[in-house]
């Protein structure tokens, strides 16, 4: 649980004893690529984080599947919505590659925050960071153009492109895949000012 405990620090610092009780809850899953998380329609019992591998968020509208998130390495991959409220959701997750995950109960997490402040004060650390992003989230469907969504997924994850459908990327950036295509086709925009 290195990577986990790598990444959660840049939230929360945690005693050894808080690290020993999350470490000793956390499942260990190795899954293959396809593989179904949490399908649509069901309450989602358990938080992953993804150590290897990617996953996606995704819902069935009008009979068209619709990926409105992109989970890679040292990243969660949940319905925060439903393992908060215990309530079914209506989107599904699946990953997209080969991948290592720990798992941790909403059962289990409930016990441990009762028992351990430190691992409360990260639950809403972590939660406070999931709201954040999906805000930008947000703003960037609603205000960014098809080429800025474009540009700032290849900035923030450089590698997707080449480890994901690129019909699953489209549908994430809310474009058809032959916009995507002329935007990859496309000269970039020169940065700065001409002289």
């Amino acid at each position: 649980m290195d990577a986990f405990f790598n990444y959660t620090g840049t939230f929360a610092k945690m005693s050894s004893g808080s690290r020993d009780a999350l470490t000793a809850v956390a499942l260990q899953m190795e899954l293959p690529k396809g593989q179904i998380l949490l399908r649509p329609g069901a309450i989602c019992h358990y938080i992953h984080f993804i150590e290897k591998g990617l996953s996606r968020t995704f819902y069935i509208k009008n009979g068209k599947d619709v990926t409105d998130w992109i989970s890679t390495e040292n990243s969660f991959a949940v319905s925060i919505v439903s393992f908060i409220s215990r309530q079914p959701d209506r989107r599904g997750i699946e990953l997209l590659e080969d991948s290592i995950l720990w798992a941790i109960s909403w059962q289990d997490l409930e016990n441990l925050c009762s028992q351990h402040h430190e691992i409360e004060h990260l639950g809403r650390m972590l939660v406070g960071s999931g709201i954040m992003q999906l805000q930008q989230r947000f703003d960037e469907l609603h205000f960014a153009t098809a080429l800025q969504r474009y540009q700032t997924l290849m900035q923030l994850h450089p590698t997707l492109i080449s480890r994901v459908p690129l019909g699953v990327i489209a549908s994430y950036l809310g474009i058809t895949q032959e916009t995507l295509s002329r935007i990859r086709k496309s000269p970039r925009p020169l940065k700065g000012k001409r002289k």
